[in-house]
Formats: C-alpha cells, sequence, structure tokens
C-alpha cells in the first residue's frame, strides 16, 4: 500500500514502483503513473491505487463426473492489471487520503470474478468425463479448458485484467473413493512387495544355505588339516621313538662294548695279577726251596746234639708262652744225663 506522511494540513505520498496511483481533484485528474511521490490536500483529493504487478491466486472447487462421482479441483492463477486505469473506473481502488489504506476490498472482488471465470468450464468439462478418465487424462484439458475461458473473457478485457497463465495442481475424488481406487493399486503394489519379499527370503535363505555350505566344507577342511596334523604329530613321535631307540641302542651298544673291554682289561689285569703272584710264589717257593736246601745242607753236617738244640728250639717258639716253670732236682738230673 501506498504510504503517507502528513506534514500540517498537507499530506504526502509515495507509492511502490509495481502500484500505479491516480490523483484527481474536483473530476481532473491530476496525476497517474506508477511509482509517484506527491503532495495533496485530503480535503480535496481522491486517490486510487491498483496494483500491478503478478498476482497469485488459489483456487480449489468440487465438480461431478459423468459417472457422479464428487471431485476436487485445485488451481492457481496467475493475474495482472494490464490496464490499471479500467480497472482503477470498473473496481473500487480509492484509497482513504488520510491513512493510504483502500476503503473496499476491490482485489476479492477480482478473485471471485476469476474464480466463477474458471469454475463454470471445468465443471462443464469434468461432467462429460468418467472418473477415472478424468484422474488419469483430465488435468491437462481442463488447465487448458480454464486458460481459454479466462483469456477469451470479455468482462477481465473491459475490466483491464489479464491472466498470465492457469495451472491445475490436482484433480482428487473424495478420500474415501480415493482409497478403494487405490486399492487395486495398493493390492499390486503389495504382490510386487511380497513377491519382492519372497525372492528376498528365497535369496537369503540361498545366501545362508551356501554359507552354511561353505562352513561345513570349512569344517572338513579343518577336520582334515587336524587329521593330517595329528598324523604328522604320530609320524614324528614315531620317529623320535625309532631316533631315541636307535640312539639308546647305540648307547647300550658302546656301554657293553665299554663294558666288554673293561672286562676283557680286568680280566687281562686279572690274569696278569695271577701270573705275577704265580710267578712270585714260584720265586718265593724256589727261594724258599733254595733256603731250606741250603738250610738242610748246613744241618747235615752238624751234629746231632745239635741238631737237637736246634728242635728244641724249634718246638719252644711254637709252644705258648710259660710265665712260671718249676724244675725238680729229678728232672734237672735227668735232663742233663740226656745232655751229657
Amino acid at each position: 500500500m501506498a504510504d503517507v506522511k502528513r506534514r500540517l494540513h498537507l499530506r504526502h505520498l509515495r507509492s511502490a514502483p509495481t502500484s500505479w496511483v491516480s490523483h484527481t481533484v474536483q473530476g481532473r485528474a491530476r496525476r497517474a503513473g506508477t511509482g509517484l511521490a506527491f503532495w495533496y490536500r485530503p480535503l480535496t483529493a481522491v486517490l486510487s491505487e491498483v496494483p500491478v504487478d503478478d498476482r497469485e491466486l488459489p483456487l480449489l472447487f468440487h465438480a461431478r463426473t459423468e459417472d457422479f462421482a464428487d471431485v476436487t479441483v485445485q488451481a492457481t492463477v496467475t493475474y495482472r492489471f494490464s490496464d490499471p486505469a479500467a480497472a482503477a473506473s470498473r473496481l473500487d481502488f480509492s484509497i482513504d487520503p488520510y491513512k493510504g489504506v483502500w476503503n473496499g476490498q476491490p482485489l476479492d472482488q477480482v478473485a471471485t470474478l476469476l474464480a466463477e471465470l474458471a469454475q463454470q468450464p471445468a465443471l462443464d468439462l469434468l461432467a462429460r468425463l468418467p472418473l477415472a478418465e478424468a484422474l488419469t487424462t483430465g488435468i491437462a484439458p481442463v488447465r487448458q479448458t480454464v486458460a481459454d475461458a479466462l483469456a477469451t473473457d470479455p468482462r477481465l478485457a473491459e475490466t483491464g485484467v489479464t491472466v498470465v497463465s492457469a495451472r491445475v495442481v490436482a484433480l482428487r475424488p473424495e478420500p474415501e473413493l480415493e482409497r478403494a481406487l487405490q486399492t487395486p493399486t495398493r493390492e499390486r503394489v503389495q504382490q510386487d512387495a511380497d513377491r519382492a519379499t519372497y525372492a528376498r527370503r528365497a535369496h537369503a535363505v540361498q545366501q545362508e544355505r551356501s554359507i552354511a555350505e561353505n562352513e561345513l566344507q570349512s569344517k572338513i577342511e579343518l577336520a582334515r588339516q587336524e587329521q593330517h596334523l595329528v598324523e604328522q604329530h604320530g609320524a614324528n613321535a614315531r620317529r623320535g621313538a625309532e631316533l631315541d631307540a636307535e640312539s639308546q641302542l647305540v648307547a647300550a651298544q658302546g656301554q657293553a662294548e665299554r663294558e666288554r673291554l673293561a672286562a676283557s682289561a680286568a680280566a687281562d689285569a686279572e690274569r696278569l695279577r695271577d701270573e705275577a703272584r704265580a710267578a712270585g710264589a714260584r720265586v718265593v717257593g724256589l727261594a724258599e726251596a733254595e733256603t731250606e736246601a741250603a738250610r738242610l745242607a748246613a744241618y747235615r753236617d752238624l751234629p746231632a746234639e745239635v741238631l737237637q738244640a736246634l728242635a728244641l728250639r724249634e718246638l719252644a717258639s711254637h709252644l705258648p708262652a710259660i710265665k712260671e716253670l718249676t724244675v725238680t732236682p729229678d728232672l734237672l738230673t735227668k735232663l742233663i744225663g740226656r745232655i751229657g
């Protein structure tokens, strides 16, 4: 809206670049145009402001198809005031000279006019179409029909309104009917989803089977490797036992050979000792024999009395010790007599 400022008894109006403003005093136009700024006297000034920018008008109306189904049409109409002077002369775009606001609701009047002009051809077209065709291919014909009707309507041209475009956003039936129409598609989509689910589950089962088979093959291979490992451990243990037995046999043979050699050496040493003892005994015997022969040879030439004395002495050396000896005169006389 226009910006109005107060200065004493005067007012200053400054419009927007997208607003057409006309200033009339006593039936004569003082100024008119877009983006104006001027001083005026509010008691004598008649002001009108018409927007010249593009405006969007959303439309929502109900229609009935050939098969008596109610549908809702949602559309949008873009329009502008191409002739603001004609619009200001046909509609009340006057503004309050003190506040700068519209005295009426001119845009609501334009919106009502456009809605009625757009709704009538759309209703006529949908009344000749069945519901299925209207929902599938009816948006483009409805849009074209509404655009043609708004472009050729003389009242819009007389009002200075130009329709830039008309768009049909949606064409929908009642919620219950829409759900009923969606049921086959929903069921078909659900069937496709079920088939996809079944296929996914079958694929998952196949994958699980493959995984289980791979795990089983892995376990079999692991068991085979464990068996090979056990056999290898047994072979290694058997080989180790054989090597230990061979080493023990070699050690036993070496020990036996050492014992045999030691026994042979001990036997040789014992034999040598026996021979040495025998030789020594022989030498001693020979020496004793020679000594005995020499003694006998020495005794051969001795008188008998000497031999007796030596025999007594020898006998006495073998008798036990006599601590006390009593010699009677008779025994002494006999002994002396024998010696003499």
